[in-house]
């Protein structure tokens, strides 16, 4: 054959080939869901596909304001879902909170798909579905720290989401409640099922198995992570649970408040605050407006509550008769979830404290929070604040669930100081510090230098969090040996060095379920 033959032949060859694979590639960048095609990007160098603001409900506009979600609209062609969707209305209240979107909107009820470069429709891998923070008043899944570059690359498909904040996602009004058949509220846990529900349409198309779903979320996420493992309508949806530093069980976690209480504060709020004679005239006023008067000093809290619908009961009651779902679950919190509030405490302050607020229990209170020094009260008082806070009803949800939850459970307590950084004083384990080491994002966080151990660590947590989600046991190859807490109460302690041992502040949290001050 000549030779200028054969180089042709050998060259038609090559560029076939690599056109395959550039079709290939682009194919895989391809995704039918069921309301159309879907064309998203790699990330981390290629090593992870991202499909970006993917609309899992209709946008709740106008007459849709406060009404429960409705299916998404299908579309012809197809759509690009390489940026992520307008953040849920919300006032920037946490400044180190930091956004990958072009601003809030009310059209907001987008999530991310984020999936191994290598999955493939039949691939049926766990799916671990993150539920963001921020008090249920901000935050939003196109936050730096949850971004999906790293956490795909164990072996999941990691979903995130939006969802209605604040007045948008949890107004409650007698009119709303007439129009609904008597119930009100709740939009913004409605929003985070009919998300799981798209997944579960969804998700195999991506390389997710829609039946190994593991819901996960930190603060009001895990706040939120509790009350959907409570709520009949997500039952089935998901197959284990991840909690971190939040539960639904303590007082003021839904309001104490009943239904029409709530009502009849949120009608005068309406009235004096928006001017508005009717949930018509409300639906028809801009976001911006109705957003800046529930901002306002003495605005009531918008916040969940027990509806009689999405929640028909407290959620601590349903967890006590055990008609929770009965699926594994990891949970904990971090060490300084309150510092650095209380940094000034002296022992004799300590003492003052313990007697203002607690009287009579006022020596028992000092045996489970010491103060015989001014270090010791430093700590105690860190202590306290955190877990008044928000360990206390992760204490109550982890408790509840060893009790009626016949499945395993695996409590952590998160101990790694972080470095100083821009929004951080440094060198506690505060509240939030726990996201990054999750996702393995640790350079997102500003002006952090972070030590080694703070990269191991992390990516022993991620070791963790990911063999949970795919078998509902946190333990693997090469990490150090995890003990289910309800078989013994041993906790995982998080640190520089791991190491798993009984619990030992079981005294504190049994004292505040007695004595501690009502927070509604």
């Amino acid at each position: 054959m000549p030779s200028r033959l054969f180089c042709a032949l050998a060259l038609a060859i090559v560029l076939s080939s690599l056109g395959s694979s550039a079709r290939a590639h682009a194919d895989s960048l391809t995704v039918k869901t069921e309301q159309g095609k879907v064309h998203g990007k790699t990330i981390n160098e290629g090593k992870v596909r991202a499909f970006l603001g993917l609309p899992y409900a209709t946008p709740p506009l106008g007459y849709l304001r406060w009404k429960a979600p409705e299916p998404p609209a299908r579309w012809k062609g197809k759509r690009e879902a390489t940026s992520y969707g307008a953040r849920c209305m919300q006032a920037d209240i946490y400044p180190d909170m930091a956004f990958q979107d072009n601003g809030p909107s009310e059209d907001c009820l987008y999530l991310n798909v984020f999936t191994p470069a290598n999955a493939k429709a039949k691939s049926k891998l766990p799916v671990m579905f993150w539920i963001h923070g921020g008090g249920y008043t901000s935050g939003s899944a196109s936050e730096p720290r949850h971004d999906g570059d790293f956490l795909p690359l164990k072996g999941v498909v990691l979903v995130t989401i939006n969802y209605r904040l604040g007045v948008f996602g949890f107004l409650v009004t007698s009119e709303l409640a007439q129009e609904a058949g008597g119930s009100a509220g709740n939009y913004g846990l409605m929003d985070m099922v009919a998300a799981l529900q798209w997944v579960h349409a969804n998700i195999a198309r991506f390389g997710g198995d829609p039946a190994n779903v593991t819901i996960f979320g930190e603060s009001a996420g895990s706040f939120a992570v509790s009350t959907l493992m409570a709520a009949a309508s997500a039952q089935g949806l998901f197959a284990k649970a991840i909690g971190e530093s939040g539960g639904a069980l303590s007082l003021g976690a839904q309001s104490s408040s009943t239904l029409a209480t709530r009502e009849q504060q949120s009608d005068a709020w309406a009235a004096a605050a928006l001017g508005a004679s009717s949930l018509v005239g409300m639906r028809l006023l801009p976001a911006a407006k109705v957003l800046d008067a529930a901002m306002q000093k003495g605005s009531p809290r918008f916040s969940p509550v027990v509806d009689g619908k999405f929640l028909t009961e407290p959620v601590a009651q349903t967890y006590a008769e055990g008609k929770q779902a009965h699926v594994p679950l990891l949970a904990g919190w971090n060490r300084d979830e309150g510092a650095p509030l209380r940094q000034e405490m002296t022992a004799a302050q300590w003492k003052d404290f313990a007697a203002e607020t607690f009287g009579a229990h006022a020596d028992e209170f000092l045996s489970v929070f010491p103060g015989d020094s001014d270090e010791q009260a430093v700590r105690s008082a860190i202590d306290y604040n955190g877990d008044t806070f928000i360990a206390y009803g992760t204490w109550q949800w982890i408790e509840a669930q060893v009790k009626t939850g016949s499945a395993p459970v695996y409590r952590y307590h998160f101990e790694q100081p972080a470095p100083p950084s821009k929004f951080h004083p440094g060198w506690f384990a505060y509240h939030s510090d726990d996201i990054e080491y999750v996702f393995g994002t640790l350079d997102t966080r500003p002006g952090a230098e972070w030590l080694p151990e703070d990269r191991k660590l992390s990516n022993e947590m991620m070791d963790y969090w990911t063999n949970f989600a795919r078998t509902g046991d946190p333990n693997g190859a090469g990490l150090p040996a995890w003990p289910r807490f309800d078989q013994g109460g041993n906790v995982l302690h998080l640190d520089n060095e791991i190491t798993a041992a009984p619990d030992t502040t079981r005294a504190r949290y049994e004292f505040l379920e007695q004595w501690m001050p009502r927070r509604d």
